[in-house]
């Protein structure tokens, strides 16, 4: 269970410093908008986003079971935070993350991290397509400047208002949306190594500053970001509180753990190298325990912004620390820039997150694999954009479970992590 920063230190060289810097930046770049984005469609402020990608990213580089693992703020849980911060508000999540921290270093200090297998893949394919679709929702007032007092959770209920808002539409807002979402597929597609995200959504914001478009930005709807970290400090806890939350706090580990481990599966298969998962679960839960500390939501290891590591030439977990203190230096510097962002800007980013962790390209095969597969896949799906996510995966694992048992020495397929 010993991190990987620690069997890699001592033979570390200048080159590798010289690429894991350059990594670093490259993904503290593309991290930036994304945590941002990621913490106001979860219903919490822009700056817990921040806080999120400094110091769990940091905290999961530093002590994770990987070598190239990012890690932050993922949308798996924007529909889990939205929820429990609707129900308990933001001092439940806190304590709902700081449960789900305790809960995985259980979990790695008990060497669960390879139970990730017996999750079967329909269901985490499933609740991936169903929270993709439900942050595509939710960016839709916000994409097309609807006036919409109230936006109900419930997804029939949400659609419903947002279309009786539909004359309230800002043409203003949808064009800076499309244009984002336009500028990052053709940076993606023309300089795949480049940090398209934050060039995309910077220049859509510069164009609502240079010409004073009627558009929301993160500092007129939330105020000016902070300027540093808040000081640690935890909300009340009592017993009725912790039974409360407690199935959130499950949710979340359940989330943090999955979600990080298959993330590590793929960095693997990236890079020719082999995590460690029960570190990787420890450090997980640290992250989150700190986090929790610091007002952050919780974090787990992100597909994406890992992928954008190797791909920039990150070498060791050195990389994912230099992206964390990046992000710290722009708190420090230049916090009332990323408060110029454009609100509809964010929005396309995160449809366009939506659209790649659902991978459309892949929904043929599911459809053609085996039947009970299928109706798990599509149950799975319902139950969370319909019901609850709790449900859904408590279903599906369950359902799975014994589906697997019927079928005694059927071999599953690999993990195919969602692009988050």
């Amino acid at each position: 269970m010993k991190p990987k920063i620690l069997s890699t230190l001592p033979v570390y060289t200048r080159p590798e410093f010289t690429a894991d810097l350059i990594a670093g930046v490259t993904v503290a770049l593309v991290a930036l908008p994304l945590s941002l984005a990621i913490a106001i469609a979860s219903g919490a402020g822009p700056e817990t986003g921040f806080v999120t990608a400094i110091v769990a990213g940091f905290l999961i580089s530093a002590l994770g079971g990987s070598r190239v693992q990012i890690g932050g703020p993922t949308g798996a849980f924007i529909v889990v935070v939205y929820g429990v911060i609707a129900e308990h508000g933001m001092d439940g999540l806190i304590l709902a993350t700081f449960m789900a921290g305790i809960i995985l270093v259980i979990g790695g200090q008990l060497r669960a991290g390879r139970l990730i297998a017996l999750v079967p893949e329909p269901v985490i394919n499933g609740f991936t397509i169903g929270i993709g679709i439900i942050i595509a929702a939710a960016q839709l007032k916000d994409l097309m400047g609807l006036s919409v007092a109230h936006v109900p959770a419930e997804f029939i209920e949400k659609l419903a208002a947002l279309w009786a808002a539909r004359e309230s539409l800002s043409g203003a807002s949808l064009g800076i949306g499309l244009l984002t979402m336009g500028l990052i597929v053709a940076l993606r597609r023309t300089f795949p190594r480049f940090p398209g995200l934050i060039v995309a959504v910077a220049v859509s914001s510069a164009l609502v500053a240079l010409f004073n478009l009627p558009v929301d930005t993160i500092e007129g709807r939330f105020g000016a970001l902070p300027r540093n970290l808040p000081l640690p400090a935890l909300p009340e806890i009592t017993y009725e509180r912790v039974i409360a939350l407690l199935p959130s706090a499950l949710v979340i580990a359940f989330l943090a753990g999955v979600e990080s481990l298959l993330s590590a599966i793929v960095a693997d298969r990236m890079i020719g190298g082999a995590h460690r998962p029960n570190a990787e679960l420890r450090a997980q839960g640290v992250a989150n325990l700190a986090s929790a500390a610091f007002g952050g939501l919780p974090a787990t290891g992100a597909i994406a912004r890992t992928a954008t590591n190797v791909r920039a030439g990150g070498k060791t977990p050195v990389a994912g620390i230099v992206h964390a203190l990046t992000l710290l230096l722009i708190m420090w510097v230049a916090a009332p820039l990323a408060g110029r962002i454009a609100m509809p800007a964010l929005a396309g980013l995160l449809i366009l997150t939506a659209w790649n962790m659902s991978e459309p390209e892949r929904w043929g095969t599911y459809m053609r694999g085996r039947g009970s597969d299928v109706v798990l896949l599509v149950l799975t799906l319902v139950l969370t954009v319909l019901v609850d996510l709790t449900v859904a995966v408590g279903t599906g694992v369950a359902l799975g479970l014994a589906l697997r048992l019927g079928r005694r020495g059927a071999k599953g397929g690999e993990w195919t992590p969602r692009d988050r």
